[in-house]
């Protein structure tokens, strides 16, 4: 794991996303990619009765706007102590992250924890984490760290993508200070049980705990939570969208809920 990939985009979760990217990096000993998405960077555009004007003035305002962005964060990275490389391209945020994932690790973006209007949209991490072979760093705003050597928790279901997860955060995991495998139970069998998971991490050198837990009238994410601030950890890893994106969007689940509240960093795969 080598390849971060950072999106930037001028929103209330900037900042966070790029302080846990400068974490990762660091870790890692890797590259920190800079991209930068947008649907508005300037095209043709033909004036006249047509209103096409309007085209022309957003793609300048767009174009002006990346300019200043891209000019702030080069003069911060500037002085940082990794490698880096900054790329603008005309797409929209989340077909432009998935189409240059193919050769990155890691991608950092940002949960919907922050202020309305100015946050990461649910829509772009769905899109984003299905559209990817890569795990995803999804980053609280308020939370302007990646503590790669804390201790870490990993949600275990059982499921695909549960261990699509764990697999893709091993190069993580070989650096936590501890490993916490934790399982709700939920009055269901799972595929695969775990002490699965934990023998697969044995292979790698890392050692893990077993916390199963009795859901009662708590849900997941209550339980989840509560066992994160119990072991102090630094960030979950989980499978995310075990069922449909439409079922969770209409009836809410675990990794929307997650994606809202949870005040540590995720690290999720599908």
């Amino acid at each position: 794991m080598k390849s971060v990939l950072l999106y930037v985009n001028d929103d209330s979760g900037l900042d966070a996303r790029y302080q846990a990217a400068l974490d990762l990096t660091r870790a890692l000993e890797g590259h920190l990619h800079c991209l930068r998405p947008n649907p508005y960077l300037p095209q043709m555009a033909f004036d006249g009765i047509t209103g096409m004007s309007v085209v022309y003035d957003m793609s300048k305002y767009a174009q002006e706007s990346d300019v200043k962005l891209r000019a702030e964060l080069e003069k911060r990275l500037a002085v940082e102590d990794v490698p880096w490389d900054y790329q603008a391209i005309n797409a929209d945020p989340a077909r432009g992250l998935s189409r240059n994932s193919a050769l990155a690790d890691i991608t950092v973006l940002s949960s919907c924890s922050g202020i309305k209007d100015n946050t990461m949209p649910l829509g772009i991490l769905g899109d984003v984490i299905f559209n990817t072979n890569i795990p995803a760093v999804v980053q609280p705003d308020n939370m302007k760290k990646f503590d790669v050597a804390g201790p870490a928790v990993v949600a275990w279901n059982g499921s695909f993508e549960a261990g699509n997860a764990l697999r893709g955060a091993v190069p993580l995991l070989q650096l936590a200070s501890d490993v916490h495998i934790v399982v709700v139970e939920e009055d269901k069998d799972h595929d695969l049980p775990p002490l699965n998971a934990s023998e697969y991490l044995s292979r790698y050198g890392i050692k893990s705990e077993i916390h199963e837990i009795a859901a009662s009238k708590s849900s997941v994410e209550a339980v989840l939570l509560s066992t994160v601030d119990t072991l102090n950890a630094s960030y979950i890893v989980m499978g995310a969208y075990g069922h449909s994106r439409a079922r969770e969007f209409l009836f809410g689940g675990v990794t929307r809920n997650l994606f809202r509240d949870c005040p540590v960093p995720l690290v999720v795969s599908h």
